[in-house]
């Protein structure tokens, strides 16, 4: 895959209108390891906040084409077993308000993992809002991998979340 992402990026920004093409990636500069990508908020049918350091999933079935995300899980892609991780956010912004997300590399989450230990396997299925469940079981196809526990109880994991 090749893309240029966004130099120097603000990943604590939100706005009103986009500032960057949602869908595109960005970087700190100085944090060769994390990447980021610019999209936009919905607060879903729960009204769902939300939250720095919480991840957010890909909103309906159309949210990962659109680049619109949310932290009510249960409007994750179709939900039931179908959630998909988007990333970990770094902001608060309400809903409608364009912002950016963690996709790849260290992060430390402000919530608590559902459960598991250090090196599983992290999926949005099983877990509730905000947050991330271990990744347990064959049986649990679709439940895509999106990060991994680096150190369960400090809440540190590794995004390896969908570009």
């Amino acid at each position: 895959m090749s893309f240029a992402p966004v130099l120097g990026i603000d990943i604590t920004s939100v706005s009103d209108t986009a500032e960057f093409r949602p869908g595109q990636h960005g970087a700190i500069i100085g944090s060769p390891t994390k990447l980021f990508k610019y999209v936009q908020y919905d607060t879903g049918a729960g009204s769902i906040a939300a939250v720095s350091g919480q991840a957010c999933y890909y909103y309906l079935l159309t949210g990962y084409e659109n680049s619109v995300v949310t932290s009510d899980l249960s409007d994750s892609n179709g939900g039931s077993g179908k959630e998909l991780g988007a990333g970990i956010l770094n902001s608060a912004p309400t809903d409608g308000q364009f912002c950016w997300i963690q996709i790849k590399g260290p992060a430390t989450m402000s919530i608590a993992l559902t459960a598991g230990d250090d090196g599983d396997a992290l999926s949005p299925t099983g877990s509730s809002d905000g947050t991330l469940d271990e990744k347990t079981g064959v049986s649990l196809v679709p439940k895509h991998t999106c990060a991994y526990a680096l150190d369960f109880s400090e809440k540190k994991i590794m995004c390896e979340f969908p570009f």
